[in-house]
């Protein structure tokens, strides 16, 4: 066991060069006794258990122990110290680091420093997240305390593989990430790959946590795709573990990153998998429909809209038949539009008005513009259905991606026609084609064309079937019965 300090007052010293004195009302120092030992106590107001503390110390001073008996090098001290997570440090920035994390730290009077673990971050209690709603299944959630998470993946992984690698990263942050695998699933890989980026990461802080973890591992810079699949529901990051997927627990956030995530894991969802396989496969199979006219419902209708020789004679009802004194395009660019425009005005509104907020923009509002002649009905019907099946995308990230390309391929087809709306659904198509983070190819089963694993994504099997890990986990054993 080695000293820190010389002196209990080079620690309180130490404390106050850090922090200040009176500089900051949280850090706390207390001048105590031990017994008839005197003793200095460190911590963060409001990061400890204050009942912990008061028991600590009242089962502390109701022993009989004399000052002599417990100044051996702080050996007496540590063996009648009453708690089970104490350990001596060595090192002040881990003393420090361990402060602000929200332990507290005992000084003896030898400079011998002790730390227990009493840590109690505010938090609310695990709730069923509101973006990954099920009819029937669990209602409980990640929350913003990391040791809660790791916990509720826990409880439902009761095994010795189940690793929880911690890492801190960045410089004034210090934020806890948990690096989340079963040993034996899990690639090496992906693990180096994760390793390596956190270890990379020379910033003051992860402001917005799992986010900024995010771009910082795969240098996302400008693509909007999403490159990793953000869960709030702990059955579904226990379901991926044991397929080797990799989770990363980021302390402060509701959300766990899961890799590697193509493009067809964004488009699955809890609920297929609480039902009977064949309702469940005929859920999978409408939201695979719905993201797909989410992208190219309202560019094919103003295709088939301005161009009417396209159309068959039993189709010829479809197209405005007074497209108004605005122009079509226009009409349609501000629909779309106003519709993201009250999506965010209904996050930012309190709930109790968000209802009426809505009421009032789709009635009033929708049906004022085609009194007007803002808007044909036509437009609005389209630009409405296409908003409900984006609604429908599982995936939050991967719903605002669509949106984007969908006014990317309106305008293709506004500026070239036909040629024009083909041309850019093939660059979207070899776009996402040549994306590979962490070196997993972005659209499989398709590219490459897996037909086994590209008939599971179509089709929810029972959970009896016999179904090895997914190819793009690397699992060194695919095998999940043995």
């Amino acid at each position: 066991m080695e000293k820190l300090f010389q002196s209990m007052n080079e620690g309180e010293e130490w404390f106050y060069t850090r922090f200040g004195k009176d500089k900051t009302f949280d850090a706390t120092v207390r001048s105590l006794h031990l017994w008839d030992m005197p003793a200095l106590l460190l911590y963060i107001n409001g990061l400890i258990d204050s009942d912990s503390i008061t028991t600590l110390l009242t089962e502390m001073q109701g022993r009989n122990e004399s000052a002599e008996e417990l100044s051996d090098g702080g050996e007496r001290f540590l063996s009648f110290f009453p708690y089970h997570a104490v350990s001596n440090v060595k090192d002040a920035d881990e003393l420090l680091t361990a402060i602000l994390s929200g332990q507290a730290a005992f000084i003896t009077p030898e400079g011998y420093v002790f730390t227990i673990d009493i840590r109690n971050y505010p938090g609310r209690q695990p709730e069923e997240p509101d973006n990954e709603k099920v009819v029937r299944g669990s209602r409980d959630g990640f929350t913003e305390n990391l040791i809660t998470n790791s916990a509720l993946v826990r409880r439902r992984l009761r095994t010795e593989d189940l690793r929880f690698e911690m890492h801190k990263v960045s410089m004034n942050g210090k934020t806890d990430v948990a690096i989340t695998y079963m040993q034996g699933a899990a690639s090496e890989e992906h693990l180096s790959y994760i390793r390596e980026r956190l270890d990379s990461i020379h910033h003051d802080g992860l402001t917005m946590t799992d986010k900024s973890l995010e771009e910082f591992l795969f240098k996302q810079r400008f693509h909007p795709m999403p490159f990793v699949r953000f869960t709030e529901r702990p059955d579904i990051c226990a379901a991926h573990l044991l397929e080797g997927h990799v989770a990363i627990i980021v302390d402060t956030s509701p959300s766990v990153i899961l890799v590697p995530a193509p493009l067809f894991h964004h488009l699955q969802h809890a609920e297929e998998f609480r039902q009977a396989p064949l309702s469940g496969t005929i859920i999978r199979l409408m939201r695979l429909f719905a993201a797909v006219m989410s992208l190219v419902l309202l560019p094919f209708w103003y295709l088939l809209a301005t161009h009417q020789h396209y159309l068959p004679d039993f189709l010829s009802y479809i197209g405005p038949n007074d497209i108004g004194e605005i122009p079509l395009l226009i009409q349609l660019l501000i629909a779309d539009g106003g519709i993201e425009v009250l999506r965010m005005a209904a996050i930012h509104t309190p709930t109790p008005m968000s209802t009426a907020m809505g009421l009032v923009a789709a009635i009033v509002i929708g049906q004022v513009a085609i009194d007007v002649g803002l808007f044909t009905p036509e437009v609005v019907l389209y630009v409405a259905v296409s908003a409900i099946f984006t609604f429908s995308i599982p995936s939050y990230e991967l719903s605002l991606t669509t949106k984007i390309f969908r006014v990317c391929i309106l305008l293709s087809t506004a500026l070239l026609g036909a040629p024009g709306f083909f041309l850019s659904v093939a660059v979207l198509f070899y776009y996402l084609c040549a994306l590979k983070p962490m070196g997993v190819p972005y659209l499989w089963p398709a590219v490459p064309f897996f037909p086994k694993a590209m008939l599971r994504v179509i089709i929810r099997f029972p959970m009896t079937a016999d179904e090895p890990r997914p190819f793009i986990t690397d699992s060194p054993n695919r095998d999940r019965t043995s």
